[in-house]
C-alpha cells in the first residue's frame, strides 16, 4: 500500500493490529519510523469490524479505503478507485475478488471462486462487471459515508461489509464496481479452513437478516434449502417412497452440474485442478448452507433462553 501512486493531496495507511504477538508490531514500528505516512491503531478487540471503524475513526482524508493483509494491490488501485467515485457520483466503489493460489488446493479454490456456479452468480466475483452493485470487495467510500449510516457493525464477526453496503444502499446510496479498480486474494490453504470460512459466512448472514428483516437477495437461501432437502427428503422417504426419487434426482442433478462447472473452470484455470474442483464447490454451498442453518437454531434457541448467540467456533477467524 505504501507502494501506491500517490493521488493528489497524498494518502495515509492506517494498520489497525489485532494486538499481535508474532512479531507484526515491531515490524508495523519499523516500518513507521521510516515512513511517516504510516500508523497505526490498536484493535483490542480482534476482530474485523471493530479494527475497521478504529482505523476509520482514525482516518484524515476525504475517502477510506478498506484494504485486506490477505490482499495485493495494483499500483493505481487508489488512484483509480478515486477516479471512479468522481465519474460516477457513488459512495463506494471497488473491484471484483480477483482470486489467485500459489498451491494446487488454492487455485481449485480461486477458480471455484470465479466459477457462476461457485459463486452463485454474485457480480463482485466476475471480474469484467462494471456497473452498479448491492456489494464491492474491500471497497473506498466517501468519508461523509460513516457519517450518515454508521460503522461497521461490531457484533457481525463475518459479513461485516456485505451488511454495512446493504445499509448503504437502503439509505440510497450508489455502490459502483469497475475492472479498473484491481486487487487480488490469497484463499485458504485447505479444503478444511475453506468448509469453517463459508460455514461461518452462512451462520453469521443469519445475524444479517434478522438485522434487516428480509435477505438481501434469494441466492443467499439456497444453499441452505439444497443442504435441508438432501438431509431430509431421504426421512421423508419412509413414508412417501416418491421423496427417495425426488432425493435421488436432487443429488443426480447437483453432481451432474458440479461436473460440468469443473470442466469449465479445469479449462480456464488448469486440468490438474479437475478432482478438486466438485469438493471445493461442496464446500462452498454445503459449508455455507450449514452455517445458515445452525445459525437459525442457534438464533431461535437463544431468544427463547434469553441469551445471546454464537459459539466460540463461529468467532474464531
Amino acid at each position: 500500500m505504501l507502494a501506491q501512486q500517490p493521488p493528489e493531496g497524498g494518502f495515509e495507511v492506517i494498520v489497525a493490529d489485532g494486538m499481535s504477538e508474532d512479531g507484526t508490531r515491531e515490524i508495523l514500528q519499523r516500518l513507521a519510523a521510516e515512513d511517516s505516512r504510516l500508523g497505526v491503531v490498536d484493535n483490542p478487540e480482534r476482530v474485523t469490524p471493530c479494527g475497521m471503524n478504529h482505523g476509520v475513526a482514525a482516518a484524515r482524508g476525504r475517502y477510506v479505503a478498506i484494504a485486506g493483509a490477505h490482499n495485493r494491490y495494483a499500483p493505481d488501485y487508489v488512484r483509480q478507485c478515486i477516479a471512479v467515485l468522481e465519474q460516477t457520483g457513488a459512495d463506494n466503489v471497488g473491484g471484483a475478488v480477483r482470486c489467485e493460489g500459489r498451491t494446487r488446493v488454492q487455485r481449485a479454490i480461486a477458480a471455484a471462486h470465479h466459477s457462476a456456479f461457485g459463486a452463485g452468480g454474485a457480480r463482485w466475483h466476475n471480474t469484467d462487471y462494471e456497473g452498479i452493485a448491492d456489494t464491492v470487495f474491500g471497497g473506498m467510500y466517501r468519508r461523509d459515508v460513516f457519517d450518515r449510516i454508521g460503522g461497521f457493525d461490531p457484533e457481525l464477526i463475518r459479513n461485516q461489509d456485505d451488511e454495512f453496503n446493504l445499509r448503504l444502499t437502503r439509505a440510497g446510496g450508489k455502490i459502483w464496481q469497475s475492472p479498473r479498480v484491481r486487487s487480488w486474494y490469497y484463499p485458504r490453504e485447505t479444503i478444511a479452513a475453506l468448509f469453517q470460512q463459508y460455514f461461518q459466512y452462512g451462520y453469521w448472514k443469519v445475524r444479517v437478516i434478522r438485522k434487516h428483516r428480509l435477505p438481501a437477495s434469494v441466492r443467499h437461501l439456497v444453499p441452505a434449502t439444497f443442504v435441508l432437502a438432501v438431509v431430509m427428503l431421504p426421512l421423508a422417504a419412509l413414508v412417501w417412497p416418491l421423496a427417495g426419487l425426488a432425493w435421488f434426482a436432487l443429488v443426480t442433478t447437483y453432481f451432474t452440474i458440479a461436473m460440468i462447472a469443473a470442466i469449465d473452470a479445469s479449462r480456464r484455470f488448469g486440468w490438474g485442478l479437475f478432482w478438486l474442483m466438485p469438493l471445493v464447490f461442496a464446500c462452498y454451498h454445503v459449508g455455507y448452507g450449514l452455517g445458515f442453518i445452525v445459525g437459525l437454531i442457534d438464533m431461535l434457541s437463544a431468544r427463547h433462553a434469553r441469551r445471546p448467540y454464537s459459539s466460540t467456533s463461529t468467532r474464531r477467524i
